[in-house]
């Protein structure tokens, strides 16, 4: 059985780039007992890809997937047509991504979430005429798309209160059930470099119950704007981090740190088909069962 194959190596280990970066790299052919080839070549693509929830269609949920949308597309020829010999060859290439300004301007940063995802591939492609089949290998890498702080909200401090007095979408039984309490705080800002952490602070001030754990939970928000059909906007999990167990200290300070993970955030971002908006939940429950939530919208941008 033939065992040929393409390794695609990248010069960077994390893969990540910019627009107008040089990527640089190599491919090796591990060719079973060496063939003639028609050219090696390398197509590199952007993708958007959607997958549309139709949950305000009706009382059954139903999700669909959109055709891709290609947002970047380049092809470059790194070997001529010619033979490979037994064994392992490398054959390095070197390209400049998004080399021209209107490139750049249709970009969009690398995410991965549950309705909306964009995606960069390269792949390699060798092909060996018409009686062997084509050798193919494709790896992702990441781009990051810087955007500024233009048309930002100001940077802020965000002070917030909550107590028995200031809950919504709570029940006057469940209401009458709750021990008093007072929590307070403030989010250092309200826009957020991604690579920079979310910082804040939390205060219990007040609380018969005791406290049981007091969490933090970012939200990806992602809207599908489709040609036909109404737009769904859906709010998912990305993760939740505890920033203090048991029944912390009254008056006590407890810090909020949160790091964006990679590829599962990215800047906000609006566009004609899709949005992507971020929330950051601050959790807090007690022992006696119950969970308060308070809701803080986001904007992360991604500096020049």
């Amino acid at each position: 059985m033939e065992s040929s194959s393409l390794t695609i190596n990248l010069d960077k280990f994390e893969r990540v780039y910019r627009p107008r970066a040089t990527i640089d790299g190599s491919v090796d052919v591990h060719a079973y007992k060496g063939w003639q080839h028609q050219g090696l070549k390398l197509i590199v693509e952007g993708k958007v890809f959607l997958n549309y929830s139709g949950r305000s269609q009706g009382l059954l949920e139903f999700s669909s997937a959109l055709k891709p949308t290609v947002i970047y597309n380049q092809e470059l020829e790194i070997a001529a047509p010619g033979r490979f010999n037994d064994g392992t060859t490398n054959v390095p290439f070197s390209f400049v991504f998004a080399a021209g300004a209107d490139d750049a301007l249709e970009l969009m940063e690398s995410y991965h979430g549950v309705f909306v995802s964009v995606v960069y591939i390269i792949q390699a492609v060798c092909d060996r005429g018409r009686m062997k089949k084509a050798v193919m290998k494709e790896l992702e890498f990441i781009i990051e798309i810087p955007t500024g702080t233009k048309g930002l909200p100001p940077q802020d401090p965000m002070k917030f209160d909550i107590s028995k007095d200031t809950l919504e979408n709570v029940s006057a039984y469940d209401l009458s059930q709750i021990p008093p309490f007072k929590i307070t705080g403030n989010l250092h800002q309200s826009a957020w470099n991604i690579a920079l952490p979310f910082t804040g602070e939390v205060r219990i001030e007040e609380s018969e119950s005791a406290i049981k754990s007091v969490e933090l939970q970012l939200v990806r928000v992602e809207s599908v704007i489709p040609d036909q059909g109404n737009p769904t906007r859906e709010a998912t999990e990305i993760q939740t981090i505890q920033i203090g167990e048991g029944n912390i200290s009254r008056n006590m300070i407890v810090p909020m740190y949160m790091v964006f993970p990679r590829l599962f955030s990215c800047p906000t971002v609006a566009t004609k088909t899709f949005k992507l908006e971020w929330e950051v939940n601050l959790i807090v429950l007690f022992d006696n069962g119950y969970m308060v939530t308070e809701n803080f919208p986001v904007t992360l941008y991604r500096e020049m």
